[in-house]
């Protein structure tokens, strides 16, 4: 879940902030220690996942060039080279923009456009409730039996669950649904899940 209220912060400082996000996320895909052997069970493996983080990095440096904002009200998921590029936007010109800079990152395979068009004072987005749903859905998601959870990516926004990553078989991804329908406040389950044999997973992305 990510709602930045950095509507205080400088261009330069939020460069600064993106700069040491990155840096937590390529030590905790090659680091050693725990935070590496849970980047190593994943589905998309070390390479993938730093790879994950490189797309993650390049996204937010188009956004923080053209306008801060879009740092600050969309959210990023990166897995395999998919994007989910969700949040809320005031009008569709600033989604669109979102969405082209999206594209020219290097190494994407799909870019999947979930951004809200919510015109300025005709909606209130409760951000607490949506921070609340994240964690409960990480939580339950993390012990539960028969799920892998390290294989998926959630965002809460406005209610919406979004899902992403690789799911082993059809029952897990099920079980993963039935979690995310379950926790209080959940409007809806937006499922951009890919089973572990999808042909999809295996395609080079074109080429730069």
């Amino acid at each position: 879940m990510r709602h930045r209220h950095f509507t205080s912060l400088t261009v330069p400082a939020l460069l600064l902030t993106a700069g040491f996000a990155l840096s937590g996320c390529v030590g905790a895909a090659v680091g050693a220690g725990a935070a590496a052997g849970t980047t190593a069970m994943q589905e998309r493996g070390v390479k993938g996942a730093v790879s994950d983080t490189a797309i993650r990095a390049e996204i937010n440096h188009y956004w923080l060039d053209k306008d801060h904002r879009l740092f600050i009200d969309l959210n990023l998921q990166v897995h395999e080279a998919r994007v989910l590029v969700s949040g809320v936007v005031k009008d569709a010109q600033i989604r669109a923009d979102a969405i082209q800079l999206t594209w020219k990152a290097k190494g994407i395979r799909e870019v999947i456009n979930e951004v809200e068009v919510i015109p300025e004072g005709t909606g209130v987005i409760d951000y607490g409730r949506d921070t609340a749903i994240s964690t409960e859905l990480k939580a339950r998601l993390l012990f539960a039996k028969e799920i892998n959870s390290v294989n998926y990516s959630t965002e809460v926004v406005n209610g919406s669950v979004y899902l992403l990553g690789v799911a082993q078989n059809q029952a897990e991804l099920d079980r993963v649904l039935n979690v995310a329908r379950n926790i209080n406040n959940v409007k809806r389950v937006v499922n951009h899940v890919l089973m572990k044999d999808d042909p999809r997973r295996f395609r080079d992305p074109p080429p730069a």
